[in-house]
């Protein structure tokens, strides 16, 4: 293990916040060993702001990937900072390519594995998402044990400030606790360090996923009390922070997937925390389009995002991606993005869970994808960047059609937001869950669908059609390419298994079953080779 050295620049980023940055040197411990770098005393003081900044870096974290723009100094050191170690071009890539839902005809070593789930240890893609959640954590392990009743006292913090360094550190374990929710979705048995490990001493032990599961649980619980009260719309002093709604949020999905992870069912706990969400006040965007525009960050539906501020926060990763890698050119003006990369396509068999309503065209949520601008709906060549469907799902543009101060992406992307909380609660009460009703989750769902639909009552099902396979489809239909799918697809048990094919899975055209171990992504094997303390995931 190595270490990560510490510099103090300032750059304006998130939440005007000044942003103390960090460039990484290696992977999992975090104690900087230069004494002419500026950490601890020299670089913490009496005053609020360096805490601030060094907060502002962790959310930063999640957003782009280094100290410079375009990704320069990026903070994990090995792999590309725009395409592998960005938290959310990442995050799509491995929540999406290996579904029904998205394809990549790009011929960067590792990605064409995820279109036929034949990764292994060492795919550089799985690396990257692996080493930026474990530097996120660590981020946040420094944070808490620099701002320790003790360290505050040490230097003299009045009581004023402390009460904000709180919040603050509040904020940092909910932050690590989101990383660590990733680290248990995709890879299940990880190393585990907090800020009470002694860095640089032992190598990390490995935590079992019903432990993980535990410590998020309480972690999450734990740190409700000192989050700031949520709010609904936007709030120029905290909005892109977390609050009290968005730690039950990730209580709500974490619950409704623990069947997956630890094998216990906790379908009454998820419409607990959907039910303190629900009764926060949110309320979704009147148009579906609208919830991925450049001013999002103004919609009463969204619970926690992650910010992007144009020229602030540039990167080959994040929204960029996502505005730039699935338009076509002739599109690319319209929805004001820097770039057509043209190299992911949504699969058909999106198109056909859509198909699978009576009215596709009123699908507002349909419009979104373009069969007319494909030579082939079918992937018939893998790696042929027009076979495939395009999709416009995030734009650039703002809800009444000007733009914002450039094509530097300002669209924020949506991690948490109530249009997931009804599909959570209706799914939860389906799964025998306590605490909700039939005729509540037949609302929600039919909320949702009015939505798509421009409000028509012709959207509406009955309650004999609210079956647990018309939710997976459904959250198909909702949430396609938000970096959901391969977390329901294992839910459902569909992902690997025979019972739901589609091209390519498996590396055949009409698609065949493949390995379980795909459920669960393996543990990069240079950290296998460096921990003794680790195990892989059985099958890799």
């Amino acid at each position: 293990m190595k270490t990560i050295r510490y510099k103090l620049m300032t750059v304006v980023m998130l939440f005007g916040f000044t942003t103390f940055l960090t460039s990484c040197l290696g992977d999992l411990d975090t104690l900087p060993i230069d004494p002419n770098e500026p950490v601890g005393e020299t670089t913490y003081g009496k005053e609020l702001g360096a805490y601030k900044s060094a907060l502002a870096k962790i959310y930063a974290g999640y957003a782009i990937s280094g100290n410079e723009a375009g990704d320069g100094e990026s903070d994990v050191a090995g792999v590309d900072g725009g395409s592998q170690a960005s938290f959310l071009r990442a995050l799509w890539n491995l929540q999406q390519l290996p579904t029904d839902e998205a394809h990549c005809c790009w011929n960067d070593v590792g990605i064409d594995r995820f279109n036929y789930m034949t990764w292994d240890a060492g795919n550089v893609f799985i690396k990257g998402m692996y080493y930026r959640l474990y530097y996120q954590v660590n981020l946040a392990n420094e944070y808490l044990r620099e701002t320790t009743d003790e360290k505050l006292a040490s230097r003299g913090v009045e009581s004023s400030v402390k009460a904000e360094i709180t919040t603050y550190r509040a904020d940092a374990r909910f932050m690590r606790a989101l990383a660590y929710f990733y680290l248990l979705d995709m890879f299940r048995n990880v190393p585990f360090v907090t800020e009470a490990d002694e860095v640089g001493k032992v190598a990390p032990k490995q935590i079992m996923a019903k432990d993980l599961f535990t410590y998020i649980e309480q972690e999450l619980i734990d740190c409700d009390k000192d989050l700031i009260e949520p709010f609904v719309g936007y709030n120029s002093k905290y909005y892109g922070r977390a609050t009290k709604a968005a730690a039950w949020a990730l209580l709500s999905r974490l619950y409704l997937n623990a069947q997956a992870y630890i094998g216990e069912a906790k379908y009454t706990e998820s419409i607990t925390y959907s039910n303190k969400v629900l009764g926060v006040g949110y309320e979704l965007e009147t148009k579906y389009a609208d919830m991925f525009k450049a001013d999002n960050g103004k919609s009463r539906e969204m619970i926690f995002p992650i910010r992007y501020e144009g020229a602030n926060t540039q990167t080959w990763g994040g929204m960029t991606f996502l505005l730039c890698s699935f338009v076509p050119s002739s599109l690319q003006e319209s929805i004001n993005a820097q770039g057509a990369w043209q190299g992911n396509r949504a699969r058909v068999s999106l198109q056909k869970t859509f198909e699978k309503e009576n009215v596709l065209s009123s699908d507002s949520r349909y419009s979104m994808l373009k069969p007319d601008l494909a030579d082939n709906i079918d992937i018939l060549t893998p790696s042929r960047y027009k076979d495939g469907i395009p999709v416009v799902k995030y734009s650039n543009m703002n809800k009444d059609g000007s733009k914002p101060a450039s094509n530097i992406a300002y669209t924020d992307f949506p991690l948490l937001r109530l249009g997931e909380i009804y599909l959570n609660y209706a799914e939860a009460v389906l799964r025998g869950g306590s605490g909700g009703t039939s005729a509540m989750a037949l609302t929600y769902v039919n909320d949702l669908r009015k939505r798509a639909y421009n409000n028509s009552s012709s959207a509406t099902i009955s309650s004999s059609d609210l079956t647990l396979d018309f939710i997976l489809d459904e959250r198909g239909r909702e949430f396609f390419f938000e970096a959901q799918r391969r977390t329901d697809l294992v839910r459902f048990d569909k992902l690997t298994t025979s019972s739901y094919v589609w091209q390519w899975k498996g590396g055949a055209f009409n698609g065949i079953a493949v390995d379980k171990k795909f459920n669960v992504y393996p543990i990069p094997a240079d950290d296998i080779g460096s921990n003794p303390n680790l195990t892989q995931y059985t099958g890799y």
